[in-house]
């Protein structure tokens, strides 16, 4: 529940919501704690924010390099669909393409027969498709692969959002505390002269 002193907290995907705190003082009584436990409570959540984006990080950076690599695949079975649409003779015109078989490794390839094509569908499983059924699949991959990148980049920017909060929060709450020891310390002081 927020209180007058913070901003509504919300979540998002799992992530949770940091509260901006515009009152320190009624933000340690709400939580009952005093500054060191509250900072130490905020850099533990600091960190959790950080550990949870450097997972999305690596998800963004397969997603990036996995799009390509379906795009290619598009342009592969789009060429092969061309040929064969084209009625050429795969006895007098074969299809030559040149393809990756190792990081930096390459093959030529004589194609002959272009109304299938295998496809790779992770944990070492391959399947034979018609070109069209190879061209629908790889079309959905494509738009589930670019819908799950605008969630992660959403989902970055909010935890860079929650983030900024939390360490304004930290900055916040040490403040707060060296005023109060100064107080104290003035306090102390002028008492001690009078």
């Amino acid at each position: 529940m927020a209180s007058p002193s913070t901003s509504a907290v919300t979540e998002r995907r799992g992530i949770p919501g940091a509260s901006f705190v515009e009152d320190v003082q009624q933000y340690l009584a709400q939580l009952g704690l005093d500054v060191n436990s509250a900072l130490v409570f905020l850099q533990e959540r600091l960190q959790q924010y950080k550990l949870v984006e450097m997972k999305l990080l690596a998800q963004q950076r397969d997603l990036q390099a996995k799009i390509p690599d379906i795009e290619k695949c598009l342009d592969i079975v789009a060429t092969l669909q061309a040929k064969k649409e084209t009625g050429e003779d795969a006895c007098t015109e074969a299809l030559i393409a040149d393809f990756e078989v190792s990081e930096g490794i390459y093959s030529r390839a004589r194609i002959e027969d272009s109304s299938s094509v295998c496809l790779w569908l992770g944990a070492n499983v391959m399947l034979e498709y018609s070109c069209d059924e190879a061209n629908a699949l790889l079309q959905k991959n494509l738009e589930n692969a670019k819908a799950s990148l605008e969630v992660l980049v959403t989902d970055l920017q909010f935890l860079r959002d929650q983030v900024t909060i939390t360490q304004v929060t930290i900055a916040r709450v040490y403040n707060w505390d060296v005023h109060q020891r100064r107080i104290k310390q003035a306090t102390a002081a002028s008492s001690k002269d009078t």
